[in-house]
């Protein structure tokens, strides 16, 4: 069997960059705590080589010049740790969650930087392990993540050279002892007593307690000893505990300076699609609905009383007729949404989240011409509802009620045929074409029933005529209505006849033309 581990050094640095790309450059550390006792939790590279430690407090890393210091931010890391999940979904459904599980399964809480899967046969799918590697490190890249990537016969040894070693690490079945021998002693994770008896010992990495004699080890250091030699050894076998997987797509950011203008607010909205996009198409999925939350702050030129009186919350959603994962087209869409409805205010905090769903499938044909994406629909009806007004652009939906004409603007949904109608026959459906306002006609009847129609110039004469239905009703409002509606067959000098729907209004006795049937 083989086992892969993904571990990402520096979590809090890397979870910050994550949604800043342009961090990675400079030199970073995080700060946790409660002030005024705010500590150095995770430092870069970079910032390491200008003197900052882990453990300093926020007065000491201040007196290091060119560092930048940022508040740690766990809705950040949570987002990453889940993007860090989808990723290993895309290779295998038997990952194990270390921040839920233990490896050694002593009930203790792990840390969010490391994930275990097992990979047994994907080389038939992509070949040798080292492809597989580099397929793996390729996907947290696209996460926005860099991480340390290692392949072992057993989930222990491939988790502590992941720890140990940076980049890429392949173990050959069998060689474990002899690869993971230099790792230092701390990877295991003994007590701190154990961890002084070591010391006292000399017992300094891998190599050094593998070598002691089991029975002597076992005398003074009971069932514990031996199960950290098993782990130096390589040679400790378990089953992974695989985690139930989560369909959450969710990513948020916390904005050191308030953004007022939606040039800058577009540009970090659209970082945050690219990582949900990236997470959808890893489990195979696209988003049917999206939601986003603005958390909006007062001015720089306002006190901070009014500014914390002027906090408040922004909240829009989008619901597509297909789903979709194309990070472009969700951009498009929240900047015609978000000219067409502004913020009140600077924008401190954005949420953003997906609801999942299947993505579409389409066949074309070999010698028809690929049609327009559904995509470019819902940009253009973005587009036309800015213009037009949210009320003027949907489907029309009629209402529970007698009132003529009464209906509502709903989103529009491409018709689906059901699956229960597969065995029927398509049945022909008519359209009514509705005037708005009716057109004012001139009817000339005979027996109480119309005869001929004059409208545009034209006269139509009655071939069949169907009514009168009385319709009346809203007594009780000032938009009472009192009319005899008829269905009529018109003919004139068309060679076919025009079905139309006609009323009388008894309270001007006047003839209206309501609507023509296709």
């Amino acid at each position: 069997m083989l086992f892969a581990c993904i571990y990402v050094p520096e979590f809090p640095v890397q979870a910050i960059a994550r949604t800043a790309p342009e961090l990675r450059e400079q030199a970073l550390a995080v700060l946790d705590g409660t002030p005024p006792l705010l500590s150095i939790i995770a430092a870069n590279q970079q910032a390491r080589e200008l003197g900052v430690e882990i453990g300093m407090t926020k007065l000491q890393s201040e007196a290091c010049s060119n560092i930048r210091l940022c508040r740690r931010s766990m809705i950040q890391e949570k987002a990453a740790y889940n993007a860090l999940l989808d990723c290993t979904y895309a290779f295998s459904p038997r990952v194990e969650d270390t921040s839920r599980h233990s490896a050694n399964g002593d009930g203790k809480t792990k840390s969010t930087d490391t994930v275990i899967f097992d990979i047994t046969g994907l080389e038939r799918l992509f070949g040798s392990p080292t492809n597989i590697a580099r397929r793996i490190v390729s996907h947290v890249s696209r996460m926005g993540l860099e991480a340390n990537v290692a392949i072992a016969g057993n989930p222990d040894s491939a988790m502590h050279a992941a720890r140990g070693f940076s980049g890429m690490t392949m173990i050959v079945p069998g060689t474990e002892a002899k690869r993971v021998g230099l790792l230092p002693i701390q990877l295991l994770e003994p007590s701190a007593e154990m961890l002084e008896t070591f010391e006292r010992w000399g017992i300094r990495d891998f190599a050094g307690l593998a070598a002691l004699p089991e029975i002597a080890l076992s005398q003074r250091l009971g069932q514990e000893g031996l199960r950290l030699q098993k782990l130096a050894q390589g040679r400790a076998q378990r089953t992974l505990i695989p985690a139930e997987p989560i369909i959450q797509f969710e990513e948020s950011i916390e904005l050191e300076d308030a953004v007022e203008l939606l040039e800058p607010l577009a540009f970090i909205l659209n970082r945050l699609l690219e990582h949900i996009c990236a997470r959808l198409a890893a489990r195979s999925l696209a988003a049917s609905e999206l939601r986003i939350t603005l958390e909006l702050t007062g001015h720089e030129d306002q006190s901070i009383k009014e500014q914390e009186q002027s906090k408040s919350t922004y909240y829009r959603s989008f619901q597509f007729p297909v789903p979709m994962q194309d990070s472009r087209t969700f951009l498009k869409l929240l900047q015609l949404d978000l000219a067409a409805h502004l913020p009140g205010g600077p924008v401190k905090k954005i949420f953003l989240a997906a609801e999942p769903a299947p993505p579409r499938f389409a066949q074309s044909g070999l010698f028809l011409p690929r049609g327009p994406a559904p995509e470019r629909l819902e940009l253009t009806l973005a587009r036309i509802r800015g213009i037009a007004g949210e009320d003027r652009v949907g489907s029309a939906e009629l209402l529970d009620t007698h009132a003529p004409g009464d209906f509502r603007m709903c989103v529009f949904r491409p018709y689906t045929k059901s699956s229960k109608s597969n065995n029927k026959s398509c049945m022909q459906r008519t359209a009514l074409r509705i005037f708005r306002p009716p057109l004012a006609v001139k009817v000339r009847t005979q027996n109480e029933v119309p005869a001929r129609v004059f409208f545009r110039g034209q006269t139509h004469r009655v071939t069949a005529a169907a009514g009168p239905w009385r319709n009346n009703g809203g007594w009780w409002t000032t938009e009472a209505w009192t009319r005899d509606e008829w269905d009529l067959e018109l003919r004139a000098e068309q060679p076919t006849p025009m079905l139309v729907r006609m009323y009388r209004d008894l309270t001007s006795a006047k003839w209206y033309l309501e609507a023509t049937f296709d």
